[in-house]
Order: structure tokens, then C-alpha cells, then sequence
């Protein structure tokens, strides 16, 4: 038999998840490491001349130690069940007004020291930190060397931290 997955799947993708299923796993569990060993089958068959060359056997064989696999690291990490009402105490992770608050000072620090800034060193530092162009493309537009560019930025990065205190 030969290892055409789709014609496999259909053949055996029902088998396999009832086999998991009888190994205890829930339905959707068992559908998803169904999808993993067809997966991992296609990733990498096996070698060609293998002396078991039984398609079935094999892909029963790597969704059992796929389950295997998936039950252990289950048994390792502990799950907890947690009502409705602890799950609203949980802190939010949206930032408080204080946070707001300094980073947009920050942020205007930024922006005025970014002013101060002669034109070209500017552009430069906007278009390598903001803009993510590379130092060529950045010298190239300006007309400089590709030393000079990083010249020119990392004299921005200086006044910025001067400035601010930080980047």
C-alpha cells in the first residue's frame, strides 16, 4: 500500500479516533492528535525498504505514542478548575492611568527631543528605528555612506537618551 495521506485519512482517520477514544481520551482530544498523526506522516513517512511496511499498523502506532505523549505531559502539569467569580479578580492587564500617564509624558519627551534634532539626523534615526529600512537603504536615499548613516543614528539614540534618560 502506499502512502497516498489523503486516501489514508479517509480510510483510517475514523479508526484511529475511535482507538483513542477507547484509550480514554475525549472526542476532541482524540480528533486532534488523529489530525497530529496524519501530521506527523506527512512531515516524515517512513523510510522506503522499512521491513513493517503496514500503513495502518504505522499510523496506529504513532497516534498511540502521540496519546501516550499527550496524557504524560497532562499528568505532569496540574490543572485547576476556577469558578466564574475568581476569574473577575484576576487583574486586568490593561495598564493603570498612572502607566498611561508617564508613558505619554514619555513619549512627548521623545518627540521634543526628536525635534531638536538636525533634519538629516532625524530622518535618519525615523526611517532605521520607526521605519525599519536598512542602513544602505537609508544612506542611499540621503546620499551618504553607510557609515556615516550609522553615524548619524547613533547620534540620535545619544541625544534621545541624553534627553529623556532612556530609550
Amino acid at each position: 500500500m502506499s502512502w497516498d495521506i489523503q486516501s489514508l485519512f479517509r480510510r483510517h482517520a475514523k479508526e484511529i479516533t475511535r482507538a483513542l477514544r477507547r484509550r480514554g481520551l475525549n472526542e476532541e482530544t482524540a480528533a486532534d492528535i488523529t489530525q497530529d498523526t496524519f501530521l506527523r506522516v506527512l512531515a516524515s513517512p517512513p523510510q522506503e525498504g522499512t521491513a513493517n511496511h503496514n500503513p495502518r499498523a504505522y499510523l496506529h502506532q504513532v497516534s498511540r505514542n502521540l496519546s501516550i505523549n499527550y496524557i504524560q505531559r497532562n499528568r505532569r502539569s496540574e490543572m485547576i478548575d476556577v469558578a466564574d467569580e475568581m476569574l473577575l479578580q484576576i487583574a486586568d492587564p490593561t495598564p493603570s492611568p498612572e502607566v498611561v500617564l508617564y508613558d505619554r509624558q514619555r513619549l512627548r519627551q521623545v518627540e521634543a527631543a526628536l525635534a531638536e534634532l538636525p533634519e538629516r539626523t532625524r530622518v535618519a534615526f525615523e526611517r532605521h528605528r520607526l521605519g525599519g529600512q536598512t542602513l544602505a537603504a537609508i544612506g542611499q536615499e540621503l546620499g551618504l555612506s553607510t557609515t556615516r548613516t550609522w553615524a548619524l543614528i547613533r547620534e540620535a539614540y545619544r541625544h534621545i537618551v541624553l534627553r529623556t534618560g532612556s530609550l
